[in-house]
């Protein structure tokens, strides 16, 4: 179940409409970036290198020097952070177009069923910026454990499993149900979705796939909810057949 889900999806992310949501996706975050990057280096040209001058007056002659130093490390720094925050902005702007996603595999591939309805804007957002957290979160939990050896990459599939499995699937089966529906549903078949969670990390893991993981993980996380409930259904359909 977990295979045929994870290669359906693999299978689509480069059609239509897959690439018209990652084309937004990308060029919104590209746009965060920039904007973060610009924001932050002001920020430092203003008042860091300002306060360098004051508490070093008496250094003018290579005062000079000192802050292009200064700016070169802030720029490096800056560099390697955001490139670390590339997969969560990238996560939590293409929350804003998953439903699109959802919509375009669910008339793909289970037409013959009755469609999902998207999530509203409000929730949208609210589950995007969960998601933007608990991804952030997460990832700090497992660098704490960077000093400990092999525990690190573990931590970062076990934890990355957890928190994607469950906030992906979770999105996918709130077309169909309530969140309470939705939540209960995964927590009765946790150990699925969480071996589903797994392989969205080591998508995760892949450097500049990685800006594909959203769109990855929703399209795979709807194939396994409909492959659960289809399941569910035909349990239900046997045992009804049985006790006739």
């Amino acid at each position: 179940m977990i295979i045929d889900a994870a290669r359906a999806a693999a299978g689509q992310l480069f059609t239509t409409p897959f690439r018209s949501a990652f084309y937004k996706t990308l060029g919104l975050t590209l746009l965060v970036i920039a904007g973060l990057w610009f924001g932050l280096r002001e920020l430092f040209d203003f008042y860091i290198l300002p306060l360098l001058q004051v508490f070093m007056p008496d250094l003018p002659s290579w005062a000079g020097w000192l802050g292009l130093v200064a700016g070169l490390a802030a720029g490096i720094g800056l560099a390697l952070a955001l490139a670390l925050l590339i997969a969560p902005i990238t996560a939590i702007i293409a929350g804003l177009f998953l439903d699109d996603v959802a919509e375009a595999v669910e008339k793909t591939d289970y037409a013959q069923d009755p469609p999902g309805k998207p999530v509203p804007l409000v929730p949208a957002i609210i589950m995007s910026l969960k998601f933007f957290g608990v991804v952030i979160l997460g990832n700090l939990f497992a660098l704490l454990l960077l000093l400990v050896p092999g525990v690190n990459v573990i931590a970062f599939f076990i934890v990355n499993g957890y928190l994607l499995g469950r906030e992906f699937f979770e999105f996918a089966a709130m077309r169909f149900r309530t969140e309470a529906e939705a939540k209960a549903l995964r927590r009765r078949h946790a150990s699925t979705v969480f071996m589903g969670g797994l392989v969205i990390a080591g998508f995760l893991a892949i450097p500049f796939v990685n800006l594909l993981t959203p769109l990855f993980a929703a399209a795979m996380m709807v194939h396994l909810h409909k492959m659960i409930t289809h399941s569910a259904h035909d349990t239900d359909a046997k045992s009804g057949g049985t006790h006739a």
